[in-house]
């Protein structure tokens, strides 16, 4: 018994580091896109490539830890769905970036966790907690607070702000097709890539449709060069861990890292995108680590995870 119980404590603490890193680095690709946005290069091209590389990197990583690697039809759906979902939300925060701030996308990422959490508990995939609901309402509490605090100084870029404000319903849609759908006998590293991959496709025709004529300007400036490169690195490290937390701790517990993001987010673009400090930032971000910290101890019973043991 004791010795389970250690082992649950140190797999929590586990689950909160990857929570941290994962939130910090969803939050550092939304800044470099919008670096590379001032920089000249084409939104959507700079998207997919930056997947695509991290698609490959990850998928070598797979090949060279041996992980369960088998292509079949329900392989390719999960890596088209989830690619799709994960696609449509980054392609919405990397076009919506230059009318409403790296700080305000960030904040998007916030509110997936009640829209998750909601969905969880009405499939039966998680019990009704009161610390981790309490979690959950400080946590958005505190992003509202900061998105009511960005919104209401940006004229002319409501539409912008509604298209933003769609991005949690589709990651929380993402957030549990992975966790249904998550096929035995594939290591997380493997399934990371894919989604990678997918995502890729599914951009593509967009990318031919709306920037064809651009895709020069991606490799025609070092500068924009460099930054591509810089999103490479963040998407591999970033989606390594986004699925191995996923794999131990399910898809609530996930979607916490929009928390993180919002509010990690918030900060580099003030000290380092010289964007405005949003009213309330002190108490909305207490409140964001407060209710991290309240779902992270009312976590007694966690999501109906995927099966197998986690492999980085």
């Amino acid at each position: 018994m004791a010795n389970s119980t250690k082992l649950r404590n140190r797999t929590g603490w586990y689950a909160l580091a990857c929570l941290l890193l994962v939130g910090s680095l969803l939050a550092l690709s939304l800044v470099v896109a919008k670096v590379a946005d001032g920089a000249g290069a084409p939104r959507l091209s700079f998207l997919m490539v930056a997947v695509t590389g991290a698609g490959v990197l990850l998928l070598a990583l797979a090949t060279q830890q041996r992980q369960p690697m088998r292509l079949d039809r329900r392989i390719v759906e999960y890596a088209l769905v989830s690619g799709a979902l994960f696609a449509l939300p980054n392609a919405l925060g990397f076009l919506a970036v230059r009318h409403v701030g790296a700080g305000f996308v960030s904040l998007s990422f916030a509110f997936p966790i009640l829209v998750t959490w909601v969905i969880a508990v009405g499939m039966g995939m998680e019990r009704v907690n009161a610390l981790r609901l309490l979690g959950v309402l400080l946590g958005l509490a505190g992003g509202v607070l900061l998105a009511w605090a960005k919104a209401g100084g940006m004229q002319g870029a409501q539409g912008w702000v509604a298209l933003v404000l769609t991005i949690p319903l589709i990651i929380a849609l993402g957030n549990i097709y992975r966790t249904l759908r998550w096929p035995g006998e594939a290591g997380p590293v493997y399934l990371a890539a894919l989604m990678l991959l997918g995502g890729a496709l599914a951009l593509a025709p967009f990318v031919l449709a709306f920037e064809a004529r651009q895709l020069a300007q991606l490799l025609g400036s070092t500068g924009v060069l460099r930054l591509l490169l810089a999103e490479v690195a963040v998407f591999t490290v970033l989606y390594v861990f986004y699925f191995v937390l996923q794999k131990i701790a399910g898809p609530v517990y996930l979607s916490q890292i929009g928390m993180v993001a919002a509010l990690v987010g918030t900060l580099i673009a003030v000290s380092l995108l010289g964007e405005t400090v949003p009213p309330y930032l002190g108490l909305a971000g207490a409140l964001v680590v407060l209710g991290a910290v309240l779902f992270h101890r009312g976590a007694v019973r966690r999501e109906t995870p995927p099966p197998a043991t986690a492999e980085v």
